[in-house]
């Protein structure tokens, strides 16, 4: 990202804002391998390649990577997008849907509708540090069990300095445009926001920057958090993010801090 940021003339300041943590003890993620063997689960939904190669890790208790890729053999599988996709076929296994952008929960949705119908077969999904209960409520809708595979889940990073830095240079007016790559990355800030700032005058002064965003999940998360983005690009990817921010941001903060 800062050599993204870099090459098209801006200044990068890099705030970590989020780690991944293995769960140590996956009684969920043994459960599923031992009815994915077992025959009782009839669809497999990947939602991240880090995901997808956290689970196999976990499974490695109970089956080898080609046992998990041959469980896999007769199930439905499902990636929400090019990530997953790749790991998939690193393994060599078939995927029979994938999910087309911008990769949300709702073209995932409507992908596995197309393929063949959930109704009555129980369906598994890797989660991502989160659970997504639009999602699950969809799924659930298409008449399909979820069993939630939980593999990680998101933390503040160790070092929160460099994040703490950010806000404050937010509060002080001396960032012009903030980028947002996930929709965790906000509920993080946000958290250390509030430990510097009042809730109220962190999202004014937030407001005043140019709010890039990088797909729909974030750009929802932060539209229901009073921060509405001004810029989305047409494809979820950091280049695309860069070159819509470089395209647009000048005319966009120019509006913001000198409206007419």
């Amino acid at each position: 990202m800062k050599s993204l940021i870099e090459r098209q003339g801006g200044i990068a300041i890099l705030a970590p804002s989020m780690r991944e943590i293995p769960l140590e003890q996956n009684a969920a993620a043994l459960d599923f391998g031992d009815r994915l063997r077992s025959g009782g689960v009839d669809v497999m939904v990947f939602l991240t390649g880090v995901g997808a190669r956290a689970l196999a890790e976990v499974l490695a208790l109970q089956m080898s990577l080609p046992q998990f890729v041959e469980a896999l053999r007769d199930r439905v599988v499902v990636v929400r997008g090019p990530k997953p996709a790749s790991v998939l076929r690193e393994w060599g296994a078939r995927i029979d849907v994938q999910v087309p952008e911008p990769n949300t929960w709702r073209e995932l949705l409507d992908a596995i509708a197309r393929h063949s119908p959930i109704e009555g077969k129980v369906v598994a999904v890797q989660e991502y540090g989160i659970p997504n209960p639009d999602l699950y409520q969809g799924l659930q809708q298409l008449g399909g069990t979820v069993l939630p595979v939980p593999v990680y889940r998101w933390e503040l990073p160790e070092d929160t300095r460099p994040l703490r830095g950010a806000v404050r240079a937010i509060l002080a007016g001396e960032i012009d445009v903030i980028l947002f790559t996930s929709a965790q990355q906000w509920r993080h800030l946000e958290q250390i926001a509030r430990e510097e700032a009042d809730p109220a005058t962190f999202l004014a002064a937030a407001r005043q920057c140019v709010i890039a965003s990088i797909g729909p999940t974030a750009s929802e998360t932060l539209l229901a958090a009073g921060l509405p983005p001004d810029l989305e690009p047409p494809h979820p990817k950091m280049g695309h993010l860069v070159l819509a921010v470089a395209e647009r941001a000048r005319d966009v903060l120019h509006a913001k801090r000198f409206p007419q």
